[in-house]
């Protein structure tokens, strides 16, 4: 479907009245949530628009799979330091819309820090531009990081501009196996001093870390990158924590790909400095079920905590979805729920009750056409009703 056709429906939908549910790769389609709306397919918008190596940007349609953007910025040895979680079958659309960061976010920057310009259409069939296509703009109002994270709810994102960075000379994995005991604070109290600038540093629980091939253990990834002579210094100063083995080289890729569905799938934010806190209180809420082997993650520099929870094949034993997606995180942290059983998503509440979010929405999606209960409103409610 072109851009055109794509606004053309949207127009339609809203003068007459109709939902519509806004779908790239539909890898997203296993969170179950409750969203009403014929399917309108974007993954069909797909291709390279433009690519200029030499200022380091990419324009690609909204359908252009993760994995196609790899390929055709490695020939270049360049990258979009991205790499979220998920398949890499996953459009760069969808990417964007839902902020899906990944581990290399701490070092390269986050989905929002990425997108240069995008090309969107909104609600009433208006296709809009924000942004541009080189990285030193700062014309208008910031209407790109609005749109990343907003789950199509104020448009459909046709096409995206990106920045890219220069791949590492040298790019390799570590992994070091924590002392079950000690506490993570004590383990890892070195890496305060450590003169190592890793690209990526995740925290895995001894489940995760089984199911990678690695030994059943709280682990630590450590992904350095640079030149070799930089690359064998942060290695060395590595020892401090403990025996370190060189981890295969797709193993953040592995990581990356590891859910399994059916699933319940979170992340839970909370200050960089009590992420070790958010770890242990997610760790018991989830033993509460003991069907349930929770396999966890953690961006140590930003203090997220990745929950991901394999359901067994019987019906999960919860009897009270509200105090489970209330109770996973510790007071004061934030959870983003990814995907939920069908019954839980109507206990989660609404991502956009407040005043700001509601005149957004009025003002790029006034009928509320697009993914109407995507993030926890009413599929009843109409920009008159706000």
């Amino acid at each position: 479907m072109s851009r055109d056709d794509l606004a053309a429906r949207l127009s339609t939908a809203y003068t007459g009245g109709s939902l519509l549910r806004v779908r790239g790769a539909g890898t997203w389609l296993t969170a179950q949530r409750p969203i009403g709306g014929e399917i309108v397919d974007v993954g069909a918008c797909a291709g390279i628009v433009e690519y200029v190596p030499g200022d380091l940007t990419i324009t690609a349609r909204a359908g252009t799979s993760l994995r196609e953007l790899t390929a055709v910025t490695a020939a270049e040895g360049q990258w979009l330091a991205l790499e979220p979680f998920g398949e890499p079958s996953g459009t760069i659309g969808a990417t964007v819309a839902t902020a899906s960061d990944g581990p290399l976010a701490p070092t390269f920057g986050r989905v929002r820090d990425l997108v240069l310009g995008l090309e969107v259409i909104t609600g009433t069939g208006e296709v809009t531009r924000a942004g541009g296509r080189v990285v030193k703009n700062v014309a208008g109002f910031d209407l790109v990081r609005l749109h990343v994270g907003a789950w199509g709810t104020l448009g459909v994102i046709t096409e995206v501009t990106l920045r890219l960075r220069a791949r590492p000379e040298v790019d390799q994995t570590f992994v070091v196996t924590g002392d079950p005991r000690a506490t993570l604070e004590a383990w890892l109290a070195p890496l305060a001093s450590m003169a190592i600038a890793p690209m990526a540093l995740e925290l895995i629980n001894a489940p995760l870390a089984q199911q990678l091939g690695l030994s059943a253990g709280t682990t630590l990834l450590i992904r350095l990158g640079g030149n070799a002579d930089r690359v064998a210094a942060q290695r060395r100063a590595l020892d401090a924590l403990g025996d370190v083995v060189h981890a295969p080289d797709d193993l953040f890729a592995r990581l990356a790909t590891c859910a399994t569905t059916p699933m319940i799938a979170a992340r839970v934010s909370h200050e960089r400095t009590r992420v070790f806190e958010t770890w242990r209180h997610v760790s018991t809420m989830c033993s509460r079920h003991q069907a349930w082997r929770p396999l966890l993650s953690a961006s140590l520099a930003r203090g997220v905590v990745r929950v991901m929870l394999p359901l067994p094949d019987a019906a999960p034993q919860v009897t009270d979805w509200g105090e489970f997606t209330r109770t996973l995180a510790p007071p004061g942290a934030h959870t983003a729920w990814e995907q939920l059983p069908a019954d839980a998503w109507p206990h989660v509440p609404s991502a956009v009750a407040d005043a700001l979010s509601v005149r957004l929405r009025a003002a790029l999606d006034p009928a509320h056409v697009l993914n109407r209960g995507l993030l926890g409103e009413p599929f009843t409610a109409r920009s008159g009703d706000a």
